[in-house]
C-alpha cells in the first residue's frame, strides 16, 4: 500500500506541476482511483522488497504494433497524445483517447497499438520492487 501512496504522490505532483498560470486556483482531478486492471482483473498484491517507482514517457509512431509484453508490477499512466488501442491475450480492448487514464494488466499478455495518423504519447507510473522488470516481452519465436 505504500508503494501505491508513493505513486499517487508522484502522480499529483507531475499534474501540479504541469500547471503554467502562477495566481491560477489549484485544481486536482482524480483521472481513477481502482484496485483493478483496466479489464476488472484485480492487482496483485505488493511483494516484498525494496520499492521502486519508475516514470516513463512512452512515444508509439503512428500505425505501430508494440510487441506482444507483460508487466510484473502495477502500474497505470495517462494518455497525453494520440489514440492507443490495448489488446489482452483474451482479446479484451481498450481503446484510449487523449486525457484518458489506464491501470494496465499486471502478468497477463497483452500489447498496444497505434491506429492513428499522429504519435501516441503516455506517461506511465510503476510502483514495483527493486530487481523486478517493469516489461516482459513475449517470446513469439
Amino acid at each position: 500500500m505504500k508503494t501505491l501512496n508513493i505513486l499517487l504522490y508522484f502522480a499529483l505532483i507531475l499534474l501540479l506541476s504541469c500547471s503554467s498560470k502562477k495566481n491560477s486556483k489549484t485544481k486536482v482531478i482524480t483521472l481513477v482511483e481502482t484496485s483493478k486492471s483496466w479489464n476488472g482483473t484485480p492487482l496483485p498484491k505488493y511483494l516484498e522488497g525494496n520499492p521502486k517507482v519508475t516514470i516513463l514517457k512512452i512515444t508509439i509512431p503512428p500505425k505501430t504494433r508494440l510487441e506482444t509484453h507483460k508487466h510484473s508490477e502495477i502500474n497505470a499512466g495517462v494518455l497525453l497524445k494520440g489514440e492507443l488501442t490495448v489488446i489482452s491475450e483474451n482479446n479484451d480492448t481498450l481503446y484510449l483517447k487523449a486525457g484518458d487514464p489506464i491501470v494496465e494488466l499486471v502478468n497477463t499478455w497483452h500489447y498496444g497499438e497505434n491506429n492513428g495518423t499522429e504519435p501516441a504519447e503516455i506517461i506511465v507510473f510503476y510502483a514495483g520492487v527493486e530487481g523486478t522488470p517493469i516489461t516482459i516481452i513475449k517470446d513469439e519465436n
